[in-house]
């Protein structure tokens, strides 16, 4: 009866399963650091990266003063790809309350120039980011030694 109801309080139309989304902190941030170049990217992640044994792509969820909020582990592939979609990338933007995102993710191969996939995924998840109102700042691929931007070198 009670069913009857609520659907009728919501015009007769039946809705499903109801959604909630909430922010659910593990814990306070760790990092102080500040990514304002790709340089800066390169250093925090050199070390992580350099243990990396197969393609993975982070997203690196920056504040309004290009500090670090959160990093989000996005995809693990394998050798030489990794797939991410920017529905997936953003999220947790989105959740953390993020201004700006810089992407990174790594070349196991050591050359870190990016591949025709990388240029398309960044396009599509810059083009994302514009909408959103989330700018994504840079895409950092790192490579052994090396790094390229795409901010410093193909936008």
């Amino acid at each position: 009866m009670e069913r009857n109801d609520e659907v009728k309080r919501c015009g007769g139309i039946r809705f499903g399963p109801r959604v909630r989304v909430e922010l659910v902190r593990d814990s306070q941030p760790l990092y102080e650091a500040t990514l304002s170049k790709a340089e800066d990217v390169f250093r925090f992640f050199h070390d992580e990266v350099a243990r990396w044994d197969r393609e993975r792509f982070v997203s690196v969820i920056l504040d309004g003063r290009n500090r670090v909020l959160a990093i989000d582990e996005v995809s693990v592939g394998s050798l030489g790809a990794s797939i991410v979609h920017p529905r997936e990338l953003f999220k947790s933007a989105i959740l953390a309350n993020g201004a700006a995102i810089i992407c990174v993710h790594n070349h196991p191969s050591g050359d870190p120039t990016p591949s025709a996939e990388d240029r398309r995924i960044t396009e599509k998840i810059k083009h994302a980011g514009e909408i959103l109102g989330i700018p994504c700042l840079d895409h950092v691929v790192i490579g052994h030694e090396r790094f390229t931007s795409f901010a410093e070198t193909v936008w």
